[in-house]
């Protein structure tokens, strides 16, 4: 089972929805996830905010912090995926972005990339990705690297909502 296909299925279980922020993947998660047959359950939709002014615009990263840091930021990533979260009304929101190359971005080195995760009861994480290879090899990385980060909040939180329904034992 693919990363994609395990976390569509977490979510169709637990009656969850996700909605994709993506810069330097330019679609390629929303792709992942719509490559997967039954995505439509639980898959809300994306937006690709590659040029830096539709974070602001679109979803609603903070016009400072972007002129401050430039995109490529872990609070840019984590206001990204809070803001496809509450956009595209979904219950888990998760963004990328970063630098491919061929060049560098913003002063930060290529293979620099944030993937975070937003979801229900203000949960939230973020990790800082130093990837090797080409473009497309970056990108590819990135893909998988934010479902991962998904999957795992996935799985805490559903051994918190177990947890709690089994009387705390």
């Amino acid at each position: 089972m693919t990363a994609a296909a395990g976390v569509l299925e977490l979510l169709v279980e637990r009656g969850e929805t996700l909605a994709v922020a993506e810069s330097l993947t330019g679609g390629l998660v929303a792709a992942e996830l719509t490559s997967v047959p039954g995505a439509s359950k639980s898959f809300r939709g994306s937006v690709t905010a590659y040029a830096t002014p539709l974070k602001q615009d679109v979803l609603g990263v903070d016009g400072v912090l972007l002129a401050e840091r430039g995109a490529v930021d872990p609070e840019v990533a984590r206001q990204m995926a809070a803001g496809v979260r509450r956009v595209l009304g979904a219950d888990w929101g998760v963004a990328t972005t970063g630098v491919a190359g061929p060049e560098p971005q913003d002063g930060r080195a290529v293979g620099t990339v944030y993937v975070a995760v937003a979801g229900p009861g203000g949960v939230e994480n973020m990790a800082e990705l130093r990837l090797n290879g080409e473009r497309a090899d970056i990108r590819r990385e990135s893909v998988r690297s934010v479902l991962e980060l998904l999957s795992a909040e996935l799985g805490k939180h559903a051994r918190a909502q177990d947890t709690e329904q089994n009387g705390g034992n």
